[in-house]
């Protein structure tokens, strides 16, 4: 089978206009942080209930990073979240960041709160203040029963 040149020329111009898509629509949505461009911070956390690598972390709604990393200590029991954060922006020191949802039915973020220290979070540095997920079915129970789950399975 021999092609034309024409439809040659077509399918890269057409690879070509897909890659270019594929490079715009990542850049300007900032979906992709390099290491150049971003520090990392870790935290501890009792919950990480609903968080992956690449979730969002967010201050004040924009997106200013993403969740690179994801382990359990296995002597605390506890999340290990390491988060990739733009490297123009510096947080306090006294900063908290807080496993978050968009609604009932929404996605899971984390959420930084700006703290008031003069002092800034530097690369490696850990949180010292967060705040884990919250179950839903907690919440449910609480408003219902006015009890938590641990106590009605008693």
């Amino acid at each position: 089978m021999a092609y034309r040149a024409w439809e040659v020329a077509l399918g890269a111009v057409v690879m070509a206009a897909a890659i270019v898509f594929v490079v715009f629509a990542l850049r300007s949505t900032g979906t992709v942080l390099t290491q150049s461009d971003s520090y990392d911070l870790h935290a501890s956390f009792r919950s990480a209930e609903g968080v992956r690598p690449g979730t969002e972390v967010r201050l004040g709604g924009v997106k200013i990073g993403s969740v690179t990393a994801l382990t359990l200590d296995p002597q605390s029991f506890r999340a290990q979240l390491t988060v990739a954060i733009q490297q123009d922006l510096a947080l306090p020191l006294d900063s908290t960041i807080q496993v978050a949802s968009e609604g009932i039915l929404g996605g899971t973020f984390v959420e930084i709160l700006p703290g008031g220290d003069f002092d800034n979070l530097q690369p490696g540095d850990s949180f010292q203040d967060t705040q884990s997920a919250v179950s839903l079915i907690t919440l449910l129970l609480r408003a219902f029963t006015g009890s938590d789950a641990s106590e009605v399975a008693q």
